[in-house]
């Protein structure tokens, strides 16, 4: 993936990860357009980053999405990479009740989010020289944390369903990428200081020299050893890794 002279469209692009990511490839002179739910916060972060552009978007929303893919192929003919970084990640209990508003936000926000996005854009990247979709799943895709069990699964399914999109990509112009991050220190859950969460500016450095690298998976080096984990023998990390997580839990702000 060539870093320059790109015209980027990230969503969730108002915090964390996905904010980082584009003032990352801005400060590389790309046009990048950010989506997001809350204007005040697409203002503050266009503001910060003179020449970025912004969209109200709420990925759940299917005629939101298509909208927003019209009005991106007609502003930014030019548009190449696609992004999706927009998700949620509420406590849910799999030993429990469901509750049903919180488990579709879910899934259509982790999920059918991302591929309703690629979905509406995917012509338009197709008629592109090189383009590039780049899917940021998680760590927890590999290794489930028990208390997010429902964004841990939609991860997982998300991974799969990019290996079938890459495949299925391959004889086009369009590159299909994952991200894959860990415990971040962003607001997605909680922000502080708990030095289990990886710190967001060094996540963001690891991830950029990634996607300059050219790998279909993007993953920290502190990631690597989980991502090797799934196979027959994989329920001892996983069991091992929720039990020190219930004897640490994640704080809740």
């Amino acid at each position: 993936m060539n870093m320059t002279h790109n015209t980027i469209f990230i969503t969730g692009g108002t915090s964390g990860i996905g904010r980082g990511l584009a003032e990352a490839f801005h400060r590389l002179g790309n046009q990048v357009i950010i989506g997001g739910r809350r204007k005040a916060l697409l203002d503050a972060v266009t503001e910060a980053n003179p020449g970025m552009r912004s969209i109200e978007l709420d990925i759940a929303d299917p005629a939101g999405i298509d909208a927003a893919a019209r009005w991106l192929t007609t502003e930014f003919p030019a548009l190449n990479v696609l992004i999706n970084n927009a998700g949620i990640m509420p406590f849910d209990n799999p030993a429990g009740a469901v509750d049903e508003a919180a488990l579709l936000a879910q899934v259509n926000t982790n999920l059918l989010g991302p591929i309703r996005m690629t979905a509406a854009l995917i012509g338009h990247l197709k008629a592109q020289p090189a383009a590039t979709v780049v899917n940021n799943t998680s760590v927890l895709a590999f290794l489930p944390l028990a208390s997010t069990a429902v964004y841990s699964a939609l991860k997982a399914a998300l991974h799969s369903y990019t290996l079938s999109q890459r495949f299925a990509l391959r004889h086009t112009s369009v590159r299909v990428r994952e991200i894959a991050p860990p415990w971040v220190n962003t607001d997605l859950i909680h922000k502080g200081n708990d030095p289990r969460a990886m710190a967001l500016d060094d996540f963001i450095v690891q991830t950029m020299a990634g996607l300059a690298s050219g790998a279909d998976e993007v993953i920290v080096d502190s990631v690597k050893p989980i991502r090797d984990n799934p196979g027959a023998n994989e329920h001892a990390l996983v069991n091992g890794f929720n039990e020190a997580m219930l004897a640490n839990p994640i704080p809740v702000a």
